[in-house]
């Protein structure tokens, strides 16, 4: 932004040359360049062109065009040319594909003057990144306890964009900084929450964003050195002892934990159990880290390109029209995965899932080829008609059988009334603790035992409790 901070090779060979191309006229150093040379902009191009991907396209092959001349070409730009100069990558790759020599004449980049400004030490750790970048991802890939600096935040659609993406990760309030023309003599550093970043109407071409680490420790990673420090030689005794199998009950009870939030509506009860779910997953992919077997980015790697895989109408060319033939093509790609020649949909459910789960994807992946009921009355007539047939068994075997296919069948109409059998059955023992804890409370009250209360009190005591609920 400062011509002073031109370096004194760039201003010789400037001041030498006959003819110079820039990159853009819009900028505070064009006017202090060298007199006497003839300058030629660029800038025509942004007009004439509907994406920046051609504009730089289109600037690349016009200057190594021109480079191809016996005597060469200037190309200039501001800053340093390798830092957010994406026309200068393209014509560094089409001068090599056409064996064109070519030489880097280094400047003073839009960081060292915006480091100054914010008065921050980037070895202490500091993200780059480009606003046109980062705005178009769904969630940005930050780590929220490292500072960084965005560039090229140049008007307030992009400022939106980018502030819907970075408040994925970040609170809508956290504190940012916004820097104008630094190192130049109009610069600005003033400091806002998030959510105002697109209230701004200065914003232009010099205008960079900062966002300062959370205030506490919140990134998977700053997670994972925890972990890693509670297992390591030092750490936490209990921690250290653990390993995959040991662990085995304590997954199986967080994730219990997990959906009995889910089915309290509790958020903030959801936070801090998601949170103990990921202290597990973490401590698992620590123990396979330290025996060789795999490392957590291992894990991320793989499942990200199997969602890639899976969603191929999302991230490829296929067109679904609605989420069974999303399900279709998810079973078909997941045995295509597998190298699986069962033509069985059931194979790949898992046995260690919850028996009533079990029978719920059962019944789903066969109604997916329409082996299922046209209408929910057949399926409650299955159900009155598996209720007989117990009530009818004359032995043990018979009655454990019939009682089987009674379940099995209430899956199947919870299944058609779009209920999850596990969630309701759970919500189920939870009146019934809810309740009976109500008859407790009544007998511990009036010092009558429970043992020496009646069928017919307890029941109205029950019948009190489900009217008080």
């Amino acid at each position: 932004g400062n011509p002073e901070q031109i370096t004194l090779e760039a201003w010789r060979i400037i001041e030498g040359a006959s003819e110079v191309y820039l990159r853009t006229e819009r900028h505070p150093s064009v006017a202090a360049l060298p007199k006497g040379v003839a300058y030629h902009s660029f800038d025509s191009f942004y007009e004439r062109y509907d994406t920046f991907a051609e504009v730089y396209e289109q600037i690349a092959q016009a200057i190594v065009g021109l480079g191809e001349r016996p005597q060469g070409v200037i190309y200039a730009v501001p800053g340093h040319p390798l830092v957010g100069e994406t026309s200068v990558q393209r014509i560094l790759a089409l001068a090599r594909e056409r064996g064109i020599a070519t030489r880097i004449i280094a400047g003073v980049s839009f960081l060292e003057p915006t480091i100054t400004a914010l008065g921050i030490d980037p070895l202490d750790g500091l993200q780059i990144c480009d606003a046109t970048i980062l705005a178009q991802k769904h969630h940005p890939n930050l780590d929220p306890d490292v500072g960084a600096l965005v560039a090229q935040v140049y008007n307030r659609h992009l400022a939106s964009e980018l502030k819907m993406t970075l408040m994925n990760l970040y609170h809508d309030e956290h504190p940012i900084k916004l820097v104008r023309a630094a190192g130049t003599h109009q610069q600005e550093v003033s400091e806002l929450p998030l959510y105002a970043l697109d209230r701004r109407d200065d914003l232009d071409h010099l205008s960079s964003v900062y966002i300062p680490p959370l205030a506490r420790p919140g990134s998977l990673a700053s997670f994972q050195d925890v972990v890693a420090r509670l297992r390591a030689p030092g750490g936490c005794p209990w921690d250290r002892q653990q390993t995959h199998q040991s662990l085995r009950p304590h997954l199986l009870e967080e994730t219990y934990e997990v959906l009995a939030a889910l089915d309290a509506d509790d958020m903030e009860k959801l936070k801090e159990e998601l949170g103990d779910l990921l202290l597990q997953i973490m401590l698992h992919a620590q123990i396979a880290s330290e025996d060789g077997d795999f490392k957590l980015i291992d894990s991320v790697e793989q499942i990200i390109a199997k969602l890639v895989r899976r969603h191929p109408h999302v991230f490829g060319e296929v067109i679904v029209e609605n989420a069974e033939e999303v399900l279709r093509n998810w079973e078909q790609i997941k045995r295509e995965e597998r190298g699986d020649t069962s033509t069985s949909l059931l194979a790949g459910i898992p046995a260690s899932l919850p028996a009533l789960s079990q029978a719920a994807e059962m019944q789903r992946r066969a109604a997916r080829v329409g082996f299922d009921w046209p209408a929910v009355q057949p399926v409650i007539d299955k159900v009155k008609e598996e209720f007989e047939e117990l009530c009818q068994a004359g032995d043990a075997r018979s009655r454990a059988m019939e009682l089987g296919d009674l379940l099995f069948s209430l899956v199947n109409l919870a299944r058609w009334y779009e209920l999850d059998a596990e969630s309701v059955l759970r919500e189920a023992n939870q009146r019934f603790a809810r309740r009976f804890a109500a008859i407790e409370r009544h007998a511990a009250e009036t010092g009558i035992p429970l043992e020496k209360m009646t069928l017919a009190e307890m029941d109205a005591l029950w019948e009190q409790a489900k009217e008080n609920e």
